[in-house]
């Protein structure tokens, strides 16, 4: 299916619907005054406009607008996730007193607005589409990051991710115009039949690779380009740095593997991709790999501040998605499809004990926790215990076995190396999660200490996330499944 503009409409109402609730939005903005009406609706538009996602598995695949985009499982599967965490955003956003303070509309709009650019993002096969794209999500994110108002943290966040992104963006841009060059062709099935076909020049076609990754790599945040996130971690409003953690992220992942899979690998009939011989990239993404999970980890043992000690964790855990690609074959790309889920409910859920504990104490460093489970606040204390134990990747939780997947896809294929690296890692960031988890249980509270209260939005979202951790932990074969059949790439 290689359908035209008009025709393509057909298949496009989830972005139809997500673009008309931000318009939506932006006009109530002018006349609501009860700003939780906001926030209400654009929830009802994400819902809407994931039901119409769903709707689409049971459809026909193939390529949208003259091929700028494409529509199969694998897409669907990262607007899914890109809906589910703005979904889980604005509820969080209901009970966060440093969101009360903001613009409402506009805050709803742009994060809306950004989960629209990851929608394009997860279908780009063009590299014009996928660098307009990302450079949506990345503006929208700029903005938001520094939303507080004379927050000088906030500005100086805001900043920073500009200035890196603006680098890495020029960077990625300069690799696509070598790409280009040598293939004669933005789309990235044409791209696939010139270097598979011709003779291309293996040292440029790698430079081009390595330039194209800075620009994905500072969304999916690994080394070395990740030295903006733990400023803007810090900086930006707690519910927006929990979507930054988990759907920028997811996003980056999306179109990396759009790009590096179907793009410009061959899929063989083992399961196992073909990669262009002489570019060895996937060889350059292990060491990245081990690197990044390594720095990240290393870099959270000394931190006070728990904003900036989950923006280094997020750095760990990039490290780790990125063993699922290494390893070049089906196995590993599920074990990234489901560790992406599994992180988002956990880190998510973490960030929401963040947001509750700011409320009350107005602190994010880590002695703001300190014997938070005899406070009147044990069930914070016990979620939050759940969601750490969950990231190091202790049984019987969802992070576990999302580990135990990438563990095994890498063992599989003898990276024997590099698995060694990775629990090396897992143990050591039992350490900075264990000590968080020390403070709340077996430090005494000061009479200065607030109560953390619960209101029932953030009781009920509380609840589900960490339900939903401990499920996934021992029944996680529906999850297995849906990502299975999310694995389908649409290439001719």
């Amino acid at each position: 299916m290689d359908l035209d503009n008009l025709a393509s409409l057909e298949y496009f109402y989830p972005e139809i619907i997500l673009a008309g609730a931000i318009l939506l939005v932006i006009v109530l903005d002018l006349v609501i005054k009860n700003k939780r009406v906001i926030g209400a609706l654009s929830i009802l538009g994400c819902l809407a406009s994931l039901g119409a996602t769903l709707q689409l598995y049971s459809g026909p695949s193939g390529f949208l607008f003259h091929r700028m985009m494409v529509l199969d499982h694998f897409s669907l599967f990262f607007k899914i996730v890109a809906l589910a965490a703005t979904i889980l955003v604005l509820w969080m956003s209901f009970s966060s007193r440093e969101v009360a303070s903001l613009h409402q509309g506009e805050y709803a709009t742009i994060l809306l607005s950004s989960a629209l650019g990851m929608f394009f993002m997860a279908s780009a096969t063009n590299l014009l589409m996928a660098y307009l794209s990302l450079e949506m999500v990345s503006i929208t994110s700029y903005i938001l990051t520094g939303f507080l108002p004379r927050n000088r943290r906030s500005s100086e966040a805001a900043l920073k991710y500009l200035i890196y992104g603006g680098v890495a963006s020029g960077a990625m841009i300069y690799g696509m115009s070598w790409i280009f060059g040598m293939t004669g062709s933005l789309d990235y099935s044409q791209i696939h039949a010139a270097l598979f076909q011709g003779q291309p020049n293996q040292l440029a076609l790698f430079i081009a690779f390595v330039l194209i990754l800075a620009g994905f790599g500072y969304k999916i945040v690994f080394v070395p380009f990740h030295m903006w996130s733990p400023d803007v971690y810090q900086g930006a409003p707690t519910p927006f740095t929990a979507f930054l953690s988990v759907a920028s992220n997811a996003a980056g992942v999306a179109i990396l593997l759009r790009f590096f899979f179907p793009g410009v690998s061959q899929l063989g009939p083992d399961g196992s991709w073909r990669f262009l011989s002489g570019v060895e990239w996937p060889q350059f993404l292990l060491i990245v790999s081990m690197v990044t999970m390594t720095l990240g980890n290393l870099s959270a043992l000394g931190q006070q501040n728990l904003k900036r000690m989950l923006a280094y964790s997020g750095i760990a855990h990039a490290g780790y998605i990125l063993m699922g690609l290494v390893v070049l074959n089906t196995e590993g790309l599920q074990a990234m499809l489901f560790y992406i889920v599994v992180y988002l409910i956990m880190n998510l859920g973490a960030f929401l004990v963040v947001v509750l504990v700011a409320n009350a104490t107005g602190k994010e460093e880590i002695d703001g926790y300190r014997g938070l489970a005899w406070r009147g606040s044990a069930v914070p204390a016990i979620a939050m215990a759940i969601f750490l134990f969950s990231l190091t990747g202790l049984p019987p939780l969802a992070g576990f076995v999302g580990k135990f997947f990438l563990f095994a896809a890498v063992i599989k294929q003898q990276f024997y190396l590099l698995a060694l690296v990775a629990v090396a890692n897992s143990v050591i960031s039992l350490y900075y999660y264990a000590r968080v988890v020390k403070v709340m249980f077996l430090d005494f509270p000061e009479a200065s200490d607030g109560r953390v209260e619960l209101n029932p939005g953030a009781a009920t979202l509380l609840g589900l996330l960490s339900v939903m951790t401990l499920v996934f932990g021992i029944y996680w074969g529906p999850l297995v499944a849906f990502t299975s059949q999310s694995l389908q790439f649409f290439t001719k």
